[in-house]
């Protein structure tokens, strides 16, 4: 057990960005744990401070930065350890801004966050001349996924599995490819010994989660397909609830949805990037679809399983994009059976190629246009939870109340409801009737 001055040592987890962090974060945090430290609040005092940074925006590059700034004024005297995608593609900028040393680890090295969180701190005094330090490698070189099992999701009824790492796509406005490298695959036995852990822990619900998860298995010898996985996965924890994190429209086809419509452990619940419905633009953004392919998979998916959700991501003032552009996006989106949008306005990435075209687009216009898809969002939304009405579905139960007191969870076509439930009633899957639309929610009574 580590101890100083005769206390327990105590680690303080950062996470920004996307479920993937998420993720690795929470192998971070099983890892300390084991080793006997005490875990607390990135908001508090502690010893050691783990900060996962995000680079997808310039906002979230901004944040990063905020972020490693503020533990070292919480404790000067802090060892701070800084990783992930800001971390990787800005490393002498993250050792410029800092108050005192740090020790930056890459996305390749995440599997030794431990070791470099305990190690000397001349480590620390050697990674500020020399980049490629012991922890930092050359993420394009990387061939292989960094093994960071989870023991549990602290504080989650739904825990995150990382199955797949990097991206071979490139897409013009995304930094992801240069900070995560190429498409790697967790084995199939590794995925499946991760899945038996979080059954063990009493875990109800999985989110298979990576940087391109239709990628899954393409890298390993022999591969695997992500229907594969899915097949594997629900049949040997049956007790599991499965749901997929983001897929691309062209991977999407109608053996996927047979599957997912036959399975009951595999949740009715899509999330399909579309960034725009301008073809223009999407060849600009080196999309690999048009429009019309979009929407015939929209279609096919409603075709198949009515009632299951279906997000949509929508990047908002790409250079180019004219009004008609963003008109033609609004309208698709107002017109196909899709549950709900995510929408994000472009971020500028140095190193990208869309960051050297000349055509940006005024970020006044690019936050008016996010402003009105928002608004279809909230329409969108609450058109899908009037659907479930009246209906009966399959709830699993979270840990936290919500404001008005009331248990919650998610249907497993991810309607949000509100139920009054017992205490026993948490971390179960319960079937709830929806009898009320709220404006962002469904009040629901336990059968």
């Amino acid at each position: 057990m580590k101890k100083l001055n005769d206390r327990l040592q105590t680690v303080a987890v950062a996470t920004l960005g996307c479920k993937v962090n998420q993720c690795e974060s929470a192998s971070f945090q099983a890892s300390f744990a084991e080793h006997g430290f005490s875990l607390t609040s990135p908001d508090l005092p502690a010893d050691i401070y783990i900060i996962n940074t995000c680079a997808v925006t310039e906002k979230a590059a901004a944040q990063s930065r905020q972020l490693i700034r503020r533990v070292q004024r919480t404790n000067p005297s802090a060892k701070v350890v800084v990783t992930g995608c800001y971390a990787q593609i800005e490393p002498q900028k993250i050792r410029k801004i800092a108050a005192a040393p740090v020790v930056v680890v890459g996305n390749a090295n995440k599997q030794q966050i431990f070791e470099a969180a305990v190690s000397d701190n001349t480590a620390s005094r050697s990674q500020q001349q020399n980049p490629a330090a012991a922890y930092f490698y050359d993420i394009r070189l990387q061939k292989e996924i960094s093994q960071l099992p989870v023991k549990r999701f602290s504080g989650r009824t739904r825990a995150f599995l990382k199955v797949q790492d990097g991206c071979n796509n490139f897409c013009s406005y995304c930094i992801v490819p240069y900070a995560r490298g190429r498409s790697r695959s967790l084995t199939l036995e590794r995925v499946l010994d991760q899945a038996k852990i979080y059954a063990r822990e009493k875990h109800k619900e999985i989110v298979l989660t990576g940087i391109h998860v239709g990628h899954y298995g393409l890298d390993l010898a022999p591969p695997v397909t992500l229907q594969g996985l899915l097949e594997k996965l629900c049949a040997a924890t049956p007790e599991l609830r499965y749901r997929l994190s983001s897929l691309e429209p062209t991977e999407i086809s109608s053996e996927l949805l047979e599957f997912m419509r036959d399975t009951d452990n595999f949740m009715p619940h899509l999330h399909i990037p579309l960034q725009s419905a301008s073809d223009k633009i999407l060849e600009k953004m080196n999309r690999r679809y048009t429009s019309n392919q979009f929407i015939e998979k929209i279609k096919l998916c409603n075709e198949m399983i009515p009632a299951a959700a279906i997000g949509v991501d929508v990047l908002v003032g790409f250079p180019g994009e004219t009004e008609e552009d963003f008109l033609q996006t609004y309208e698709l989106m107002r017109e196909l059976p899709i549950t709900y949008l995510h929408v994000f306005p472009y971020s500028r990435r140095p190193g990208t190629p869309a960051a050297k075209m000349k055509d940006q687009v005024p970020t006044k216009t690019k936050d008016e246009r996010v402003a009105v898809l928002r608004k279809l969002d909230h329409k969108k939304r609450a058109a899908f939870y009037k659907t479930g009405i009246g209906e009966v579905h399959s709830v699993l139960v979270e840990d936290e109340r919500s404001g008005d007191g009331l248990a919650k969870g998610f249907t497993d076509n991810y309607i949000p409801v509100h139920f009054k439930a017992g205490a026993t009633d948490f971390n179960r899957i319960v079937p709830v009737k929806l009898e009320k639309l709220k404006e962002k929610f469904v009040i629901g009574t336990l059968v």
